[in-house]
């Protein structure tokens, strides 16, 4: 039986040595697993983590800044994600391609359509729907950009989105948010008063908890300090993330410390412990704590979660590493139509190996060996 710890880092250096572009375009699921490799780069300064990462981008980014398959007027949140390593590339590199896939991105932000309320909305093809998905797609590549080349002041624009997904999407007596929202009432998923979807994905607060803790370490004391015109908005994130990890620490499973695909209904039929929704998690309760936002026994919470996974879905067997328990994908409305309902998100594809679990893998990974002393298994 292999330890467990030259399982987590054989597996992870076996998928990016093995790894195959999600789409044959500029896609949200390849920013996962980059984001995962350049946290880890960072901590481990290990050169395979940091030539994946370059090696991708100079693979869709010509010299001119332009990116492969991207279309600024599908203006898709998820096609942000890949950007985010973008700023640390051009520091690291100062090539100037990089600098210019910034500004290609940035300018999407600028443009995006919003609700009547300010918040962006998902995808041309959504209009007016904010998805929880969405906010990690952009809001801390949009923070990035703004403390390094923006007007300091677009940052209660941030605050002030997160805060109006707070007032909208949050279901207090769950502690938990609903996975989108659509301002029209016009979609069938949609709640007629309330406008909301009818469940909680667990993908859906990974997403958010994720979007909120790498938005803080960017919104630190010294930033609010700086800028005194900031909002309260601003000032009410730690509570608002706060807030969202303690909603959702109440649904962890006792025994694995894993989440199910649908939070809440843990006792419903056909639910099942998911691995991306509880990885997300972990990562944002590990970095929560390192950057004084949590409590600090709150690292046993995460540390749970991610030995729970490994225990039940990362395997090694003929010559295989592999990662299960991970939905494929799951969302609202388009074709077929996703209606929002238990049912629906407990028939989506179960898979193993998806970028949107594995990415997370690693950046968990990448906090606990921030804090080496958690993990000597």
């Amino acid at each position: 039986m292999i330890p467990k710890k030259q399982l987590i880092e054989k597996f992870i250096d076996d998928y990016i040595l093995n790894y195959r572009p999600y789409k044959e375009k500029w896609n949200y699921e390849d920013g996962c697993v980059v984001k995962g490799s350049w946290d880890l780069y960072k901590t481990t300064k290990k050169e395979l983590y940091k030539n994946f990462v370059l090696n991708y981008m100079y693979k869709y980014i010509d010299e001119e800044g332009n990116i492969r398959g991207y279309n600024m007027q599908d203006y898709s949140l998820d096609d942000i994600n890949s950007g985010k390593v973008l700023f640390d590339l051009y520091e690291l590199t100062q090539d100037e391609r990089f600098k210019k896939a910034i500004e290609h991105l940035y300018q999407q932000i600028l443009t995006q359509p919003r609700t009547g309320q300010g918040n962006f909305w998902h995808k041309r093809i959504y209009p007016n729907q904010v998805w929880l998905d969405g906010l990690y797609m952009v809001m801390p590549f949009y923070i990035k950009y703004i403390k390094k080349f923006g007007n300091k002041n677009d940052l209660k624009d941030i605050c002030f989105q997160f805060v109006n997904v707070r007032n909208h999407m949050f279901n207090k007596e769950k502690g938990l948010y609903y996975h989108g929202y659509d301002e029209s009432r016009k979609e069938a998923w949609a709640d007629k008063e309330t406008g909301l979807s009818p469940n909680f994905w667990g993908r859906a607060m990974g997403w958010l908890v994720m979007a909120l803790v790498d938005v803080l370490e960017e919104l630190d004391e010294k930033v609010i300090g700086d800028y005194k015109n900031l909002t309260e908005e601003c000032k009410d994130l730690q509570g608002i993330f706060k807030e969202a990890i303690e909603g959702i620490l109440q649904y962890q499973d006792p025994d694995s410390g894993m989440w199910y695909q649908v939070v809440d209904k843990t006792k419903s039929k056909g639910n099942y412990l998911e691995t991306s929704a509880t990885l997300m998690s972990a990562y944002s309760i590990l970095k929560g704590c390192r950057l004084r936002l949590l409590p600090q026994k709150y690292e046993n919470y995460g540390l749970k979660a991610f030995n729970g996974t490994i225990d039940k879905y990362l395997s090694y067997k003929d010559g295989e590493y592999k990662l299960g328990g991970i939905c494929k994908v799951a969302g609202l409305g388009n074709f077929p139509y996703r209606d929002g309902s238990y049912e629906y998100y407990i028939s989506e594809e179960v898979v193993f190996n998806d970028p949107k679990g594995v990415g997370p893998f690693m950046m968990v990974y990448s906090e606990i060996l921030k804090n080496s002393q958690f993990y000597s298994a």
